[in-house]
């Protein structure tokens, strides 16, 4: 499959929510993380609803029901129908009963977010690998209290050929104290004792995206996510636009360093991004400009960063500005200036310049 390869971040000139129909956002590092609400997403989305954009729910993480997200969105403060909430669960669902017969025994390592969508679509969940019949193994991220056992049952109907399936394959999921390990890692655990590979459902491949695209109707969808391997993979998988928020588990320094399936259209702070337009990167000397700054890929391979009001390069005070981020003291957006480090970085990487510095740069923006 042949995908332009992106240097840069996109220009909008309207604000995002006047530009796409809906958007497809993520929830764990995104919308909240641990349970409570990320910084400005209440009332960034309350706006961007207000003025006619659909927002759509759509989460890997397979163990609450959709009644489940909605209800907690709505104690969060965002009005949510269950309708509106996509999960990985339902992808795997239709994944698995597209291959088997109706009414068949699935074996389910998970919480009760994979029960529900695998009896919407006609199957029947169980608990035990000595189950007659069993056509198929599920599993799913079933939070942190998951007994260890339920890994040794998978493992049982794995090795005795029952075909396995996976909702994602998340190798991580932020929550309020940190970064935690996610379904992937419990997936690795069931491969390593089986020796199989299981057919999967969610973010980045296409069941995830194909699901989303059948419950929600978008005709200009929007991804937003925090996740490169995950959102931005699966809207680049999908060919349509992608934003990344800064709130979750991707940070500048990887964003620098993504791959080009893993590079967003756009990239905001937060979800007050969607209210906004997207300046413009432009070519300029020979680096790139955004907002007032300008970045180069020196010959090194280190990333500059200087702002327009710098003649030498050097300079800046380190005064913080709004939220915390550091301005140099000049008022320039330190966002603009990762957004022309990516496209130095983006375009070296193109030219086989693979190894880059970006430590100074980035400590410049507070990033």
């Amino acid at each position: 499959m042949t995908r332009q390869i992106r240097t840069s971040p996109a220009a909008c000139d309207q604000s995002l929510h006047q530009a796409y129909d809906t958007a497809l956002l993520d929830l764990d590092g995104v919308v909240y993380a641990g349970g409570r609400a990320i910084g400005h997403a209440v009332e960034s989305l309350a706006a961007a609803r207000a003025d006619g954009m659909h927002l759509a729910y759509v989460t890997n993480n397979a163990l609450r029901t959709p009644e489940a997200v909605a209800e907690h969105l709505g104690e969060l403060g965002i009005p949510t129908d269950a309708a509106e909430v996509i999960t990985s669960a339902q992808a795997v669902a239709r994944l698995i009963a597209e291959q088997v017969e109706p009414g068949s025994k699935v074996l389910v390592i998970g919480g009760e977010g994979l029960r529900v969508a695998l009896r919407e679509r006609g199957l029947v969940p169980v608990e035990s690998a000595d189950e007659e019949g069993l056509a198929a193994v599920v599993q799913g991220y079933g939070g942190p209290d998951l007994a260890w056992g339920r890994f040794a049952e998978a493992s049982y109907a794995i090795n005795r050929g029952v075909p396995w399936y996976a909702s994602n394959t998340d190798l991580t999921i932020p929550g309020a104290r940190g970064i935690a390990p996610g379904n992937g890692a419990a997936v690795e655990v069931v491969r390593i004792a089986t020796g199989a590979e299981p057919q999967v459902a969610g973010k980045p491949l296409p069941p995830m995206h194909r699901e989303t695209v059948l419950r929600t109707g978008a005709k200009r969808p929007l991804v937003v996510g925090d996740r490169l391997d995950t959102d931005i993979e699966g809207a680049f998988n999908g060919e349509v636009d992608s934003l990344l928020v800064l709130t979750g588990v991707t940070d500048a320094e990887q964003l620098l360093r993504a791959e080009p399936r893993h590079r967003p259209t756009y990239v905001d702070r937060d979800l007050r991004g969607l209210l906004a337009g997207q300046p413009e990167v432009v070519p300029a000397a020979e680096g790139f400009r955004c907002g007032g700054w300008t970045a180069v890929a020196l010959n090194n391979g280190v990333l500059d960063l200087r702002r327009d009001d710098e003649a030498d390069g050097e300079g800046g005070d380190g005064r913080e500005g709004g939220d915390g981020v550091v301005d140099g003291g000049s008022g320039a957006d330190p966002l603009d200036g990762l957004r022309a480090l990516c496209a130095a970085a983006w375009t070296a990487a193109a030219e086989d310049v693979c190894t880059l510095d970006a430590a100074k740069a980035l400590a410049r923006l507070g990033l």
